[in-house]
């Protein structure tokens, strides 16, 4: 008994220097920065306590709003980009095409490439003077225009192509793995009675893919809420302020501007959001089907 008992001690001690660090490095530290939003921190942490004044300021201040209003704009046409094409991709590559291996690589490529190395490259492409629109016009289209990384209006949604280049080829893996599995019984059934192959995806593989399609949103969401290397390396946050996002608005704060307090205020806010947005999916595929097979 004592033996046993030893046993089922060993895993919890060689586990417990990653327990700790996970306690006092991660936990830590979310403690602390909401601990210093609640200050006065300018250049350095201090201890004066000032109630939620940082948080008022936050959201009386107009580039907040915006970086809020951008990160919306940016992560539903992401995330909804990067799903429709990486499941279109995956549904072309499943036909059983020639060069399947190559296709694969030179889709899921771009996903290997980090978003500074991206943002940079599609910076030297979208420059109306170097990149796309002067090539286009050095082969005679005088008229063409492709300089949406300098307008106001145009420049986030330059951000979003760039995004969903690099993102597509992961939903496309993550999707063909799905589509690998559904039984080839279903197709044939479906060809014999004549529905439409747009149908059969609609009805019925798209629901058979929902656990790939939910670990899909939330990989993407977590590129979203990061969005911050991208757009130093595309745009940095202009024209003027056009592309500011959350992260951007943090770091600003934190490095450029010395306001720890704001900062922390900025990064508590985009923390709480997060968690009440994983909180009813989290609920609903685990809690809840938890209890669901424990009284099964």
């Amino acid at each position: 008994m004592a033996q046993s008992r030893r046993h089922d001690i060993a895993p919890l001690l060689a586990l417990l220097p990653a327990l700790l660090i996970v306690v006092f490095a991660y936990a830590g530290t979310m403690v602390w920065t909401v601990c210093i939003s609640f200050t006065d921190s300018r250049l350095l942490p201090v201890s004066d306590f000032i109630g939620l004044e940082q948080y008022a300021r936050l959201f009386s201040d107009a580039r907040w709003i915006l970086s809020a209003r951008n990160l919306v704009t940016f992560g539903l046409l992401f995330v909804g980009g990067s799903l429709v094409i990486g499941f279109l991709l995956a549904a072309f590559i499943d036909q059983k095409v020639r060069c399947e291996d190559l296709l694969r690589t030179v889709f899921l490529y771009p996903y290997a490439i980090s978003f500074i190395v991206t943002g940079l490259v599609w910076q030297w492409m979208m420059n109306p003077s170097l990149g796309i629109q002067a090539s286009v016009r050095g082969m005679g289209w005088t008229s063409f225009t492709f300089d949406w990384v300098v307008q106001r209006d145009m420049a986030i949604y330059a951000l979003v192509i760039a995004g969903v280049w690099q993102s597509s080829g992961l939903v496309m893996a993550l999707m063909l793995a799905g589509l690998r599995g559904v039984d080839e019984d279903l197709w044939k059934a479906a060809r014999i009675e004549g529905i439409p192959t747009w149908r059969v995806y609609m009805s019925i593989v798209l629901p058979l893919l929902r656990p790939v399609v939910v670990t899909s949103v939330v990989l993407l969401s977590v590129a979203v809420v990061k969005a911050y290397d991208l757009v130093v390396a595309l745009t940095n946050g202009g024209p003027g302020n056009a592309t500011i996002v959350p992260a951007k608005f943090v770091m600003d704060y934190l490095f450029t501007r010395q306001n720890i307090g704001l900062a922390t205020a900025a990064s508590s806010v985009m923390f709480v959001t997060v968690l009440a947005a994983l909180a009813p999916w989290l609920y609903q595929e685990y809690f809840k089907a938890h209890r669901a097979g424990g009284h099964a």
